[in-house]
């Protein structure tokens, strides 16, 4: 069941909860790329094709006869496969909160293989939300903090949602963990409103 959900131009949040009234009820929070990524990685995997398909064709026209297109060739083929597995392309990234057992962290990628990270409640000692600040660009970021761990644990690894996407997954988890969300609020909360 759908409860809510926010839309903007790179990100869908959708909220699922079993009911309600229920507190001890499993709690799932998606946030989706929307389509814009997914044609992106169609078109990597034209122009991968292109480009092979173009160096056949260069190796039997010009590959015995002059051996230094064939090694430059080669070399640009190496570099842009090398740059098409090194990326990671994420369909979408899950929060699934379990109240008596724990939260999992799940990234689902195009490709269809999906990693998922299971923490558990009595570990989790309180969720914060961080601006970050690079010399690039500024966002926001969910994280937690754990017991025996001595960084901070990232809720979205791949994505970057907006505020508004990240408050209500604050809130469940908050609620969850039993933290008080007034003494932790504060001028945000009004930018969110």
């Amino acid at each position: 069941m759908v409860s809510s959900s926010i839309s903007n131009k790179r990100y869908t949040y959708i909220h699922e909860s079993e009911s309600e009234a229920n507190r001890e009820a499993i709690d799932i929070h998606h946030v989706i790329i929307n389509g814009s990524r997914v044609t992106g990685y169609a078109r990597l995997r034209w122009l991968a094709t292109f480009l092979v398909a173009l160096a056949i064709i260069m190796y039997f026209l010009l590959g015995k006869d002059n051996p230094v297109r064939t090694l430059s060739w080669s070399c640009l083929l190496s570099g842009f496969f090398v740059m098409i597995q090194t990326r990671k392309f994420v369909k979408k990234e899950s929060v699934i909160i379990m109240p008596t057992f724990g939260i999992q962290l799940e990234t689902q990628y195009l490709s269809g293989k999906t990693l998922s990270m299971f923490i558990p409640i009595g570990k989790i000692l309180k969720p914060v939300l961080v601006e970050c600040v690079t010399p690039v660009t500024c966002y926001w970021s969910l994280s937690l903090f754990l017991r025996g761990e001595e960084q901070l644990t990232l809720v979205f690894k791949e994505l970057r949602p907006t505020l508004k996407m990240l408050v209500p997954i604050w809130k469940a988890l908050c609620a969850v963990i039993g933290t008080d969300q007034s003494e932790m609020m504060t001028e945000e909360e009004h930018v969110v409103a």
